[in-house]
């Protein structure tokens, strides 16, 4: 992992953390679900207008279709939406907490539901998410937290999780912003729909809500994403969800800054439990993934050292060769090795094994 690629995950880590900073101000002075939808509106005709201009096509791959669907509605309208809803009575650190729960009950997800191991580490570190997140929610109820504010963040880290699990084979295909912008249109039309039906539009206007709207709108709604499809071009997925480990201590220093929200010494403990514990169940599932490489990785590179050998003894230049200089040397360097390199295979699949590295599926 090179040090853009730290940036990257730097910078999407705090974007996406500081969303729920931005919220708890919007959610303030405004009808949260109307102002989500609203958000939704401009960052997916956004997103859409950046795809046609880098000539992103509106044809979907079927699962990208899927993903768009469930994400819009998943995501955006239950995960996002019950979150503005909550953060009414709830503090956004504590929203930023919950949510940042998201990679642990994936991994618990993945290890319970499908079967896939994530090692002693990884269960350590499910366990050590789950009791970080009991001393905090135990600190916050006794503190007088809304228990249904509360509630309402747990349903939506649950449906994001459901989202994220629902979407493998959505990044084949290509249309990547294709895909944000349309998840994203989806997602104001169903909470267009429900804010119509159960809000009444009251705004208290002030520089403060509008910094706020702008603010989610184009950075945590369109930069993260960008910056995070970016990261796992580069790195790949698996390395970046470890990044996700930081979200729980942004989320919580972004409202503290902004909003003066108050940290006790057993959130910090708990904050600081539950980012270990993402960060171990992350390290968990990124070495499962790692594979050792293969025999015919390894076979076909002894293969082709051999065969590399062989013809530099069989085109060295001979003594009376390297004496007449003005003629050519058969396989020497005016002829040039290459014409004498077999045709095999074993070029490819060093070359396959070479950039596939460890992630080769063979």
């Amino acid at each position: 992992m090179d040090i853009r690629a730290i940036l990257m995950g730097l910078a999407f880590a705090f974007m996406w953390s500081s969303a729920f900073t931005s919220a708890r101000v919007i959610v303030a002075a405004a009808p949260p679900i109307s102002s989500l939808a609203l958000r939704f509106l401009i960052s997916g005709l956004i997103g859409v207008l950046i795809a046609r201009w880098l000539g992103q096509t509106w044809r979907l791959t079927p699962a990208q279709w899927r993903a768009t669907i469930i994400f819009g509605i998943c995501q955006n309208a239950l995960y996002l939406g019950l979150n503005f809803v909550a953060m009414q009575t709830v503090e956004a650190s504590l929203a930023a907490i919950i949510a940042s729960t998201m990679p642990l009950l994936v991994g618990l997800s993945l290890w319970v539901i499908w079967g896939e191991r994530i090692g002693t580490l990884g269960v350590i570190g499910l366990i050590a998410g789950v009791i970080g997140v009991a001393i905090i929610m135990g600190t916050r109820l006794q503190g007088g937290a809304d228990l249904y504010g509360v509630m309402l963040c747990l349903i939506g880290v649950v449906a994001l999780t459901f989202a994220t699990l629902s979407v493998k084979g959505a990044t084949s295909g290509g249309n990547f912003m294709m895909v944000v912008g349309l998840q994203m249109l989806v997602g104001a039309a169903v909470l267009g729909v429900i804010g119509a039906a159960t809000e009444t539009i009251s705004v208290a206007w002030s520089w403060q809500l509008i910094v706020a709207f702008v603010y989610t709108t184009l950075v945590p709604g369109l930069a993260a994403t960008l910056v995070w499809f970016m990261l796992m071009d580069r790195i790949g997925a698996v390395k970046a969800a470890t990044f996700h480990f930081l979200n729980p201590v942004f989320g919580v220093a972004v409202a503290a800054l902004i909003l003066g929200e108050a940290l006790g010494v057993w959130d910090a403990i708990g904050v600081n439990v539950v980012t270990l514990g993402i960060l171990a169940v992350q390290h968990s599932r990124q070495s499962q993934t790692t594979k050792p490489r293969s025999s015919l990785c390894r076979a076909t590179e002894i293969l082709e050292k051999i065969s590399d050998r062989f013809l530099s003894k069989k085109t060295a230049p001979s003594r009376s060769h390297r004496a007449d200089r003005g003629r050519p040397v058969l396989g020497g360097a005016a002829d040039g090795p290459a014409q004498h390199r077999p045709p095999w295979p074993l070029q490819l699949g060093q070359h396959e094994c070479r950039h596939r590295g460890r992630d080769a599926p063979w």
